[in-house]
């Protein structure tokens, strides 16, 4: 029987960490959304023009039977860079920040336990800027940003960042 959890990140574009998580085992679901601003129910112009403080995230429903936050965490360090403040790659603002929600304090021990373990693991040459905040509010995106890879595959974006990442992940 499943037992159903979920997550909140940020690192970057969410159609990037959308396509990393949709291939994890014990992952259910990816739903692309924002988090973390002032604005309710936001549109992703208004996040993009950096003035709602939301983050571009992922929702990420997960079965405690097969995965654990703690497995997730470990592709989170993997699949972005935490060490670079608003920014991934080419995508700069505050909605790329690196960030992870937590839903209790269960879930906070857990992600502070595991930025300190990356923080010192010698895997990164800068410190890890990735925030760690209590979750409010999580907004879906509108629909067409949902399953963006899997939709759109031959997109530039898609072509060019998505697709190298999950190569680089040995995720298909």
């Amino acid at each position: 029987m499943e037992e159903l959890d979920s997550t909140i990140l940020g690192g970057g574009c969410f159609w990037c960490l959308e396509a990393v998580y949709t291939r994890l085992d014990g992952v259910k679901s990816v739903v692309s959304g924002y988090t973390g601003g002032h604005v309710e129910n936001p549109t992703y112009e208004q996040v993009c023009s950096g003035e709602t403080n939301h983050a571009e995230v992922v929702k990420i429903i997960y079965d405690l039977n097969k995965t654990s936050l703690e497995n997730l965490l470990k592709w989170f360090w993997r699949c972005h860079d935490p060490t670079t403040l608003n920014r991934q790659g080419a995508d700069v603002g505050t909605q790329y920040r690196s960030v992870i929600y937590y839903k209790n304090e269960h879930q906070k021990t857990i992600a502070q336990n595991s930025k300190k373990d990356a923080d010192s693991s010698g895997i990164f040459v800068n410190p890890i800027v990735t925030e760690i905040h209590a979750l409010e509010v999580f907004y879906p995106a509108e629909d067409y940003h949902h399953d963006y890879y899997k939709k759109n595959p031959n997109a530039g974006y898609c072509n060019y960042i998505i697709r190298p990442k999950l190569e680089k992940l040995k995720l298909k």
